[in-house]
């Protein structure tokens, strides 16, 4: 591991508006009782850290305090109203299960649709076709439309090509929220592979194993502010998951769990 940074995040922050009545008829009846048309909230509240090329970050929190935000906006997908968010190299992974895909596209199209919108050159999906469909193991569906295609396929599919990208940066949300257990072991290997690569991961999970094992340290987002930063075990105390209930989880069933996250 080296000194070189590779995502810095300076004072983010993002904000969504909630609208609570959506056609003109109910916004006039809303107005005529002075009722509120609309809020907002901080989905993420000036986070501000390092990330040095070849670490691996566990990004951990309850449901909506931010992380899969946190990530659209290190990938680019989405801009920070406030603050800066720095990456080097190609960036790639997994922000949501079948992003990319075009439902009428065949599985076999949607390899190049989806490798290209990740940085892949033509040629380069070619030579790394047969690798991708294999990994995926869909089988007679690379053929048919994803539209027809269950969560699990999709899944498999959209982390096939992701994995493939020669990236400096792997971003991984909800990769392992669907599929089954052979599935969720195989990608847990291959994510440990890119790792060893010196591949920086920003890796989301509810799943305290899963962590200990992928990762070097652990941010934990509350309510959008970033309220820990530091050693894996720290965290995982710090969020209170190494409860009864979790200690008496054995290894197969915390692999088990959803990898998932939400807003």
């Amino acid at each position: 591991m080296t000194d070189k940074r590779s995502i810095v995040v300076r004072h983010v922050s993002k904000t969504f508006t909630l609208r609570y009545h959506r056609t003109i008829k109910q916004m006039s009846i809303a107005m005529l009782r002075q009722q509120e048309l609309s809020d907002s909230f901080l989905a993420v509240d000036d986070v501000s850290f390092t990330v040095r090329q070849g670490e691996s970050i566990g990004l951990m929190g309850l449901n909506g305090s931010g992380k899969s935000t946190l990530l659209k906006m290190i990938n680019g997908i989405m801009r920070p109203d406030s603050g800066k968010v720095l990456t080097r190299g190609r960036t790639a992974g997994l922000i949501a299960t079948g992003a990319g895909f075009h439902p009428q596209l065949t599985g076999r199209d949607n390899v190049y649709l989806n490798a290209a919108i990740l940085g892949m050159s033509e040629a380069e999906t070619r030579r790394k076709f047969d690798s991708i469909v294999e990994f995926a193991e869909i089988g007679k569906f690379l053929d048919s439309p994803v539209g027809h295609y269950s969560s699990g396929m999709f899944a498999r599919l959209g982390f096939a090509v992701a994995i493939h990208v020669d990236a400096d940066i792997f971003l991984s949300d909800e990769v392992l929220a669907v599929g089954d257990r052979p599935f969720k072991r195989k990608c847990l290997a291959k994510l440990q592979e890119i790792r060893e690569s010196g591949t920086t991961i920003f890796y989301v999970s509810h799943s305290a194993g899963s962590v200990r094992s992928m990762c070097d340290r652990v941010l934990v987002l509350e309510k959008g502010r970033l309220g820990f930063d530091g050693p894996v075990d720290e965290g995982i105390r710090y969020l209170h998951y190494d409860d009864d209930a979790e200690n008496a989880l054995d290894a197969e069933a915390e692999m088990d769990e959803e990898l998932g996250a939400d807003i």
